[in-house]
């Protein structure tokens, strides 16, 4: 049973009887026709290739939350044609629910709007909207139905219309004004209550203007008919739009969504499907210099919202006080008018997940101070997480004046250059709903102040001189940026930090997986020198398997041979087909740097996925690193044991050095568990298999205890003798890699999905050999990125030469104490340490970095 229109390469009538759930698909060029644009093979071509071996994915429904379950079906070459057999189902593996809050943090809330209760089944495509989304029928309704549905949306109520008298009478812009009337000359004039208003009204106007209903709903209308030449499906589930039209229900209590960024269309499509559901338009937060004059009028005109330039330019000046009082009276009177807000968490055009950008923190700090005055009794948080089979402006990625503002004629030109092409499909989500004030209690009575430096924690051990305490809480420095709009303490800002981390966490969570992101991370980090493709679907069917055992969904359903032919057709420009003699085809990947870029982009959507089981095939991948030099060749690292609290050890290190974005660790989450929860997910997973290592077995053991003596395992194990002692060392638990092929395979692409960050880290150290004196952090991004790809064209490895993992490298350096920062004129000046200056030091950080490189 098919749940949703997710899958279509084309839309000729076959793809829509499929779409529309028919079990039954009409035999046409339903399977081979989305192969017509791609090079070697013509479309008649692939229709006489003879399938070896294919499978099936039907995703079904159950308890109205898009439960599905595989089968597996074998496909048998006949005299007359294929024969179906069904061979094994997958372990009935169904799709969960995802996007639950965080039960530690809001137990409360975790409880109510729970999927249980909801009565709506299925999915829904947004785009599609016929006489049924109307009050009316007949003929000419159905030709008229988009503009008849836009005009009926109920866009929800402005701001008041006195909004600036109330900003004018607030608290804080009061306090500037008396301030500012104090600290006067008794030469100089008063400022008139005129003349306070009118600075008031300029702030105002470059944060935002009144909504123009007729605008909006001409754009809603425009921007319909342009997603579906765009997409072939925007797909929201009706469950979890009941579940926030629950939340939406809460008296005096405003919503705040918290949505992850993959696109500039996400500020636009999540506005229009709010307002197609009966949510209500949101105010809409955009980055202020990421766009030209004209661009920012029109986006205030349709709902956006700016940071004011006072805020960002300014500190001690009246201007910027005054900036940053108006910025915080306007957050207040919106949430008191209960109007939605929507603010993005990711940075823009971002290559690596859960890049949380700067003005998100702004946002949220100002959503904070509301709640801390009393002003409105609580606030809704909802996390949004959306999934692009391609983003839409996926090739300005990596485009060198991407940081120039986007004027509107190149919006304009971007989107009709994405009219002429399809995207495939949209998937939005929302997680489950929670609430702000009990998110800071809980938070607030839990805080724990006892954090270190990385500094203080890795480079001691880096430099070889003690041995550091790893089990501790990391303390990640934040480095100086323009003045916030509101006064936060130390305590108050570390909550801003982990909300925002939390909430991005439920937004990644509740994403689904979409079938390009899974084609591409095959192909790059599995079978980078080509594949039949007989094989590559097999492959896609148990990657896909493994991302519904992980508690994540999917983006997709239907035959696994239609699906992964999709994804090939909105990959066709990364990849290359040849058909073989022997009644096969060969899929390349091609080798090009917008090609491997593209493919590294889209595959970086799994390792959220698999970041636990990457993290620790890395640290297995260390300690077998050290340990190759005392044997006597390779073949004997398949009879070394491992015990745990020596890999329990590297694991330490490096969620220690990798940010917690990366390793998608909850701020409620202590680095010792986080830890174990590795081991647990290797062991589940086959990669570890439980050893009692005789006498004359290589045990990999050069640690010291650092830990209890009594670790979780030893109070948790059922298999283990309960008079033994902890803290002999015949007790130690050990460890083997799995050899069989599965493990074997599977061990590759976790080292290889998460290969990309350690390896571009161990070339930002060799960067650092020919560091030339103190230079500004743009100017050494800058020259760090063409190193990078310098390196890259030596071995095609250019997925490790884009400017977001330059900068996590760069970020990662400067908490460990290698680079020093001092303020500049215009930005922070870096330079090397006193302690890196020395050769032997960077050495010494190159070999502890490489160890984790998996080769």
């Amino acid at each position: 049973m098919h749940v949703h229109s997710g899958v279509v390469p084309t839309k000729s009538r076959a793809w829509h009887h499929l779409c529309r759930g028919h079990t039954s698909v009409p035999s046409t060029a339903l399977q081979w026709n989305c192969f017509t644009q791609l090079p070697f093979l013509s479309a008649r071509e692939i229709q006489g290739f003879n399938m070896h071996v294919g499978t099936s994915l039907h995703l079904g429904r159950k308890g109205g939350l898009g439960y599905g379950l595989l089968v597996q079906v074998k496909m048998r070459p006949m005299d007359r044609g294929l024969r179906l057999e069904v061979v094994v189902p997958f372990l009935g593996k169904y799709r969960p629910f995802v996007g639950r809050c965080c039960q530690r943090c809001t137990p409360k809330s975790w409880k109510s709007f729970f999927h249980k209760h909801l009565t709506s089944l299925g999915f829904c495509n947004v785009i599609k909207i016929t006489e049924e989304n109307t009050r009316y029928r007949g003929w000419l309704v159905r030709r008229l139905c988009y503009f008849l549905a836009v005009a009926d949306w109920k866009l929800g109520a402005d701001t008041h219309r006195n909004l600036l008298e109330r900003i004018f009478h607030n608290k804080r812009v009061q306090e500037i004004v008396s301030q500012r009337v104090s600290q006067g000359k008794g030469d100089a004039p008063p400022v008139s209550r005129t003349q306070w208003m009118r600075k008031i009204q300029g702030i105002l106007c470059q944060m935002q203007s009144s909504l123009s209903p007729f605008l909006l709903r001409f754009c809603h209308w425009v921007l319909l008919k342009l997603l579906n030449q765009m997409f072939l499906s925007v797909v929201l589930h009706k469950g979890k739009l009941e579940m926030v039209h629950k939340a939406a229900q809460l008296p005096d209590v405003p919503m705040v969504f918290l949505s992850t960024h993959k696109s500039q269309l996400d500020g636009l499509l999540l506005p229009l499907l709010l307002a197609s559901q009966g949510l209500g338009l949101p105010r809409v937060t955009w980055e202020y210099k990421a766009y030209t004059v004209k661009h920012r009028a029109l986006l205030t005109r349709l709902g956006g919202v700016f940071l004011p330039p006072g805020v960002e330019q300014t500190s001690d000046s009246e201007v910027g006080a005054l900036s940053r009082a108006v910025l915080a009276s306007y957050v207040q009177e919106l949430l008191l008018s209960r109007r939605a807000l929507l603010i993005f968490l990711e940075e823009p055009f971002s290559d690596v997940p859960l890049q949380r950008s700067a003005s998100s923190r702004e946002w949220l700090s100002l959503v904070l101070d509301v709640l801390h005055a009393g002003a409105v009794p609580d606030v809704t948080i909802v996390p949004v997480g959306l999934a692009y089979d391609v983003a839409p402006d996926a090739n300005r990625r990596e485009q060198k004046n991407r940081t120039e503002p986007l004027s509107l004629w190149t919006l304009l030109w971007t989107i009709c250059r994405a009219a002429c092409r399809g995207f495939g499909c949209v998937r939005v989500d929302f997680a489950q709903p929670f609430s702000l004030q009990e998110y800071i209690a809980n938070n607030l009575f839990r805080h724990d102040r006892s954090g270190k430096p990385l500094e203080d924690i890795l480079l001691p051990e880096l430099l070889g001189k003690c041995c550091s305490v790893l089990d501790c809480e990391k303390v990640e420095r934040r480095s100086p940026g323009p003045p916030s709009a509101v006064a936060l303490t130390a305590e108050q800002q570390t909550l801003v930090d982990s909300l925002s981390l939390h909430a991005l966490n439920a937004g990644v969570s509740c994403s689904p997986i979409m079938a390009v992101g899974i084609m591409s991370a095959l192909l790059l980090h599995k079978h980078r020198e080509g594949v039949f493709l007989s094989r590559l679907m097999q492959d896609f069917a148990g990657l896909t398997e493994e991302i519904l055992l992980h508690n994540y969904d999917v983006g997709f359903s239907g035959q696994v041979r239609d699906v992964v032919l999709h994804a090939l057709f909105l990959l066709r420009r990364c990849v290359s087909l040849h058909r073989l003699s022997l009644g096969d085809v060969l899929v390349a990947p091609k080798r090009t740097e917008a090609a491997v870029l593209e493919l590294s982009h889209h595959s970086a959507a799994l390792l959220p996925v698999f970041t636990q089981e990457a993290v620790g095939v890395c640290a297995i991948n260390a300690l077998l690193v050290e340990l190759l030099p005392f044997l006597g060749s390779p073949e004997q690292l398949r009879d070394v044991v491992l015990v745990q609290e020596e890999l329990h050890n590297k694991v330490l290190t490096l969620v220690q050095l990798l940010p917690r974005d990366v390793v998608l660790r909850q701020p409620c989450q202590s680095v010792y568990c986080y830890c174990q929860v590795v081991l647990d997910k290797l062991i589940q997973s086959g990669l570890l298999v439980a050893e009692e290592v005789p006498s004359d077995r290589l045990v990999c053991d050069t640690t010291q205890r650092r830990f209890t003596e009594n670790p979780l395992w030893k109070v948790m194990d059922d298999f283990g003798d309960s008079d033994s002692d902890g803290g002999e060392e015949g007790s130690k638990r050990c460890f083997r890699v799995s050899q069989t092929e599965p493990c074997s395979s599977l061990f590759v692409f976790l080292g290889c999905l998460l290969g990309p960050l350690p390896k571009t880290l161990e070339r930002a150290a060799a960067f650092l050999w020919g560091l030339e004196g103190p230079q500004p952090e743009s100017q050494y991004l800058e020259k760090l990125h063409q190193f990078l790809l310098r390196k890259a064209k030596e071995d095609s490895s250019f997925e490790c030469a884009n400017r977001t993992l330059a900068a996590i490298a760069t970020h990662i350096f400067r908490d460990l104490g290698v680079l020093r920062e001092q303020p500049g004129p215009a930005e922070p000046i870096l330079h090397l340490s006193e302690v890196f200056i020395a050769r032997e030091n960077q050495e010494k950080l190159e070999k502890f970095i490489q160890q984790f490189v998996y080769l």
